[in-house]
């Protein structure tokens, strides 16, 4: 979920594993990546996190949040955290 979530390799996480830093994009990748689940954890309970990343979405158009987030479209995610958190759901 880590490369998918970030769009680093499964090679470059095998080698941070091994002690090898990420390079300043990946680093900011991660941090996007951390925020993300973060606030995802306000509205949900963070166990819930991971399944519900998983699992198709009506409010995506059946696709997934993790399918979301690979196309580059991360934002629809921040845009429904917005109106849950400030009380705009239908």
């Amino acid at each position: 979920m880590l490369v998918r979530l970030t769009g680093v390799s499964p090679r470059s996480v095998a080698k941070w594993s091994q002690g090898e830093p990420p390079s300043a994009k990946q680093e900011k990748s991660l941090v996007e990546m951390d925020r993300l689940l973060d606030g995802l954890a306000r509205v949900l309970e963070p166990e819930q996190v991971g399944r519900w990343l998983k699992q198709p979405n009506p409010a995506f158009d059946g696709s997934t949040p993790l399918q979301v987030v690979e196309r580059g479209e991360v934002d629809r995610i921040w845009h429904m955290l917005y109106d849950i958190e400030s009380g705009q759901t239908a």
